[in-house]
Parts: structure tokens; C-alpha cells; sequence
């Protein structure tokens, strides 16, 4: 086995050995996601925690939905958790399991501890309560709270049955209104709602809360380690209590906290996000300027990156905010080292080569990728009339440009040695062609005398054979870089350029035979030269109208 990694992977070392509590066990694991929304960047670090720890020890990791707050959740979310969690590589084998599919079995522990003096009904509201509790020096006891065994039992067997409205009974653990953790301080167990279920339709209107349900769900997988984020640290001691004095055989699970993932320049809150999108102002959950996993894939990140991402951030007990330039960094290496180039112009301005023969053509063979030779070559057009990009011209250079311009001699990448000559003018004064004239004795850009080039090397593409294309230039969604900080209104702060539509691009014609992805499915990556790394989009893209995202520029602006 490798070495331990992190606390977490250290704690679980420790129960292994010979004496402890897991000793001669297999360690066992669980992602458990409540299925309200769809998993975004935030949830991956917890996930990638859960089936890594269970993988670096051999063990197994379920996959259970936590779907036992119905208002929100959906099999829509089920589905795309299920798609995206694939898609990260990890596999749940035959342990799929749903929260609600243990409604019957959380009711008789709820029983059980009704039985046992532990768990009474109470007719407080929840504001009552909060007033009834008092604070760490004056707790209060409620009304109800020694109620006779036989009512709770009869009151709770009622509230299953439909007899009262919602709000009008909770069912509360009897534990330490004295205690310094207002998590002991008599917590709901259940309470009354009349809602349809994704899985149980209307068969209950009673509902477990989380920090009842989980550590009994848990108990009765045979969970080991119950791995979560640093928000439950304060409900560890409730999660221990209720899995002591439920009777629920076998090794009680072990709560272990690590510290969330925060990412500037968005937001993580399901329920904002959600907002996003009943709004429109993004188009979907899969928007690619969402952090949502389908977003993300949408807009070109690998699974590679954004577990090597997961890897670098390390596992930590502190709560921090790490720079989005991270995740861009991983995913530009993981490009760099794979995607094919090609060559597109997003601003095209026609050029055209005075001295190349009218109505010739050739095929000039280029390296897909440079880094990766076993990836091989493709033939690529070239002509009189090219593309190039707008910006590698002007008329009249600004100092030190080593771009086109009048009487200067650059490369076109792979092709050959030109040298501009003049351009025209429309009558709105825009450039609308450059001309130049070509060295034919310089073909693959290195000239036949060896005379040395000063200019830049520019790619284009034949405008003969290149296909049209729409690409759109993603930004950050919010212009803040914590715009969900204290007394802040994260919508004041969206982006509005964080998207920029360009449309009349030019790309090789290569790419219009690229394959299309699947709806929702990874597109095949290409680094657009000078440019940066683009992708398919998953939706948009058709044969008849190509549109590119981008997933990242070529420069890496993170500190390492």
C-alpha cells in the first residue's frame, strides 16, 4: 500500500491496525449527494475524497442518494450526478443506494428511541423552540418534552398516518438542552410535510431529518468512514449519539471532516445556482460558465484536469479560497500534452499572395501534436487566398511589431516566407485585403539562402477549402473575485461579458469533418495555434454550423 497522503488517509491507517476498530476489515466509504441540483466543481473535491480513500486501501465506496428532503430533488439531478460521477472516472459497482429506500427502517429506530425515553413529540414551532432552549447559560426545558412513552408513540404513529398538518408536531431526540452544542439541544428527528416524492410518491408525509437519517444510513451499510465536509464538524457529536443508541449490529461508523472547496470568481450554493438559471442569466446547469460538472465538460475540461486539480488543492482542515487560475492551469497541462493543433482565424482579414499562381493549390504536411509524434501528421491546404488573423496587420506598425506589415518579410506558419506589399480599404476605411508576395524557395518557412527572419510567424487558413465557424470566448461569470462575501449581493456582480460571441471565424478544413459529441458527452479538444484550447460545443455544434468553445487561453497566468 502507498503511503498516507493526508489526516484523513492517516485516521483511516490507525483504524487498521492491529488493536483498533477497523482492524481486519475492509474500509468502506460513501458519496452521498442530496439530488436538488447539479454537482459542480465544490462536490468533486468531496467525492474524489470518498472514492480515493476507499481505492488507496483497497476498499469499496457507495454511492447513496440523500433524498430524503423532497421539495427539490429530482430524478433529473439523479441521472446527471450519476453521468458526471462516471465521468470522473469512479465507479460505484452494485452499491447504489437511495436514502428514502430506508424510510421504514429510520421510522422503527425512531421507535425505538421513542421506546427508550430518547425521542418525544413536540408541538413547538421552531421559533418557540429557539426561545425554549435559551442560550449556553439558561437553557430551557420544552412543555412536552416528558410526555408519556405511550402519547409519543401514539402522536408519531398518528403523525405517519396523515392526521395533523404540517408544522403542527415535530419529533424531537431528548438529549442536553444544557449543552454548549446547540446541535444537542433536543434536534428534530422528523417533521410533517405533505409533498410528493421522486421515489416514494405520497406513501409519507413524515420525514427524517439529515442528522438523523445519514448516521443511520451509514450504520446500515456497514460505513466505516463517514468522510464530509467541515460544516458537520459540529453535528459529529449528534451523528455518534444517534448510531450509540440505535440498535443497529455491526462497527458504528466513524464521522471524519475536511475543509469545503472555495473557488473566487463564483459561487457554490446549489440554491444560487439554481437562481442562475430560473433567471436566464445563464442558459442552463450546463452553461459553460457554470461550475457545475456539466458546464465544465460543456465548455472543454477534462476529468483529468479537474482530478489532478482535487490532487493539488490536498486535503485540509482550514477552509480556504483557491485562485480559479489553478484549475485553468491544470487543465492547459493536460491539453498541452494531448490536444491536436490546428489552425483557426477568429478575426479574419483576407490575404492574398500576388506572385502565388492563380487557381494552384498544395498540400503542406504538419504535426498534430509536437509533443506527442506518435500522433502523426495531416496534409493541410494552401493557395493564392488565405485567412489571417486582423490583428497580425497593421498599416502603419507601432514600435517593435513583428507582424505584417508593408515591406516586411514574416513566416506563415509551415507554408512560407512573405512579404506585405500594400493592402486595400473599404469604404468605411476598414482593411479588407492585404496583399504580399512569397518566397517559393522558402517552403516549410526556413529560407533556401539562410538569410535570417526578424518577423513573427502568423498561421491562417485557405480560404478555398476552410470551413465557417462560430466560436464563444468564456470569462469569469462574476467580475468580484468573492462576490458571495458578507453584505454582498452575488447578482449585482455577474459578468456581463463574461461571454463573447464571435461569429464569420475561419478554421482548417480539417476540422469540418471533427466529430460531433453526444449531447451532454466530452468533445475532442484542439489547440487552436496563438490562440488557446477550444472544443466542440455539446449542444450547439452541428455539421452545418460548426461552434467552438473556448476552454482556456495558451497563457498560464497562475503563480506556482
Amino acid at each position: 500500500m502507498e503511503e498516507t497522503r493526508n489526516f484523513i488517509e492517516a485516521f483511516v491507517q490507525e483504524d487498521l491496525s492491529e488493536g483498533q476498530r477497523c482492524y481486519g476489515m475492509q474500509v468502506h466509504t460513501r458519496f452521498p449527494p442530496e439530488p436538488n441540483g447539479y454537482l459542480h466543481i465544490g462536490h468533486c473535491k468531496a467525492l474524489t475524497i470518498d472514492f480515493s480513500t476507499a481505492e488507496h486501501f483497497g476498499g469499496i465506496c457507495n454511492l447513496r442518494f440523500d433524498d430524503t428532503n423532497p421539495a427539490k430533488e429530482d430524478t433529473e439531478y439523479v441521472n446527471a450526478i450519476q453521468e458526471d460521477i462516471h465521468w470522473l472516472g469512479f465507479d460505484w459497482g452494485d452499491r447504489l443506494f437511495y436514502g428514502s429506500d430506508y424510510f421504514e427502517q429510520t421510522y422503527e429506530y425512531a421507535l425505538e428511541l421513542i421506546k427508550k425515553g430518547l425521542a418525544y413529540v413536540c408541538e413547538l414551532t421552531p421559533e418557540q423552540f429557539r426561545e425554549y432552549r435559551g442560550d449556553t447559560t439558561k437553557p430551557a426545558v420544552s412543555p412536552w418534552r416528558d410526555r408519556p412513552i405511550e402519547e409519543n408513540l401514539d402522536l408519531f404513529q398518528r403523525m405517519r398516518n396523515g392526521e395533523f398538518e404540517e408544522g403542527r408536531y415535530t419529533l424531537r431526540a431528548k438529549i442536553d438542552l444544557a449543552s454548549g452544542n446547540f446541535n444537542m439541544r433536543d434536534p428534530v428527528l422528523y417533521r410533517i410535510r405533505y409533498i410528493e416524492h421522486h421515489r416514494q410518491g405520497t406513501k409519507w408525509c413524515i420525514f427524517p431529518m439529515y442528522d438523523f437519517a445519514h448516521p443511520i444510513q451509514d450504520a446500515l451499510e456497514g460505513i466505516t468512514h463517514s468522510l464530509c465536509s467541515l460544516e458537520y464538524e459540529a453535528h459529529r457529536p449528534l451523528y455518534d449519539w444517534v448510531v450509540s443508541n440505535v440498535s443497529i449490529p455491526g462497527i458504528k461508523p466513524r464521522q471524519i471532516e475536511f475543509a469545503r472547496l472555495g473557488i473566487n470568481y463564483t459561487v457554490m450554493s446549489k440554491r444560487k445556482l439554481r437562481q442562475l438559471v430560473e433567471e436566464g442569466r445563464v442558459s442552463g446547469w450546463d452553461d459553460p460558465r457554470m461550475p457545475t460538472l456539466c458546464g465544465l465538460r460543456r465548455r472543454g475540461y477534462t476529468a483529468k484536469s479537474i482530478r489532478d486539480f482535487c490532487e493539488r488543492i490536498g486535503v485540509s482542515k482550514v477552509d480556504s479560497t483557491v485562485d480559479w487560475a489553478l484549475l485553468e492551469s491544470c487543465l492547459r497541462d493536460d491539453l498541452n500534452a494531448n490536444a491536436p493543433r490546428v489552425m483557426a482565424v477568429l478575426h479574419p482579414v483576407k490575404l492574398t499572395i500576388t506572385n502565388y499562381p492563380e487557381g494552384q493549390s498544395e498540400l503542406l504536411e504538419v504535426e498534430n501534436n509536437p509533443l506527442k509524434p506518435e500522433d502523426g501528421t495531416r496534409m493541410v491546404s494552401f493557395s493564392r487566398h488565405l485567412w489571417i488573423e486582423s490583428d497580425d496587420f497593421m498599416e502603419v506598425p507601432a514600435p517593435k511589431f513583428k507582424r505584417m506589415h508593408p515591406g516586411y518579410e514574416v513566416r506563415l506558419k509551415g507554408a512560407y516566407l512573405v512579404t506585405c506589399t500594400g493592402c486595400t480599404r473599404d469604404l468605411a476605411g476598414n482593411i479588407s485585403e492585404i496583399f504580399c508576395e512569397y518566397d517559393p524557395n522558402s517552403r516549410g518557412g526556413d529560407p533556401a539562402d539562410g538569410r535570417k527572419v526578424k518577423g513573427a510567424t502568423i498561421h491562417w487558413v485557405d480560404a478555398n477549402t476552410c470551413a465557417d465557424a462560430e466560436v464563444r470566448l468564456y470569462d469569469y461569470l462574476f467580475t468580484d473575485p468573492d462576490p458571495d462575501g458578507p453584505e454582498k449581493d452575488f447578482l449585482d456582480f455577474v459578468n456581463p461579458d463574461s461571454l463573447i460571441t464571435l461569429t464569420g471565424c475561419k478554421v482548417e478544413a480539417s476540422l469540418a469533418d471533427a466529430p460531433l459529441p453526444e449531447a451532454g458527452k466530452t468533445s475532442q479538444s484542439y489547440q487552436f495555434m496563438r490562440q488557446g484550447y477550444f472544443c466542440l460545443d455539446n449542444k450547439d455544434a452541428r455539421r452545418d454550423h460548426l461552434v467552438f468553445n473556448r476552454a482556456v487561453a495558451l497563457k498560464d497566468s497562475f503563480r506556482r
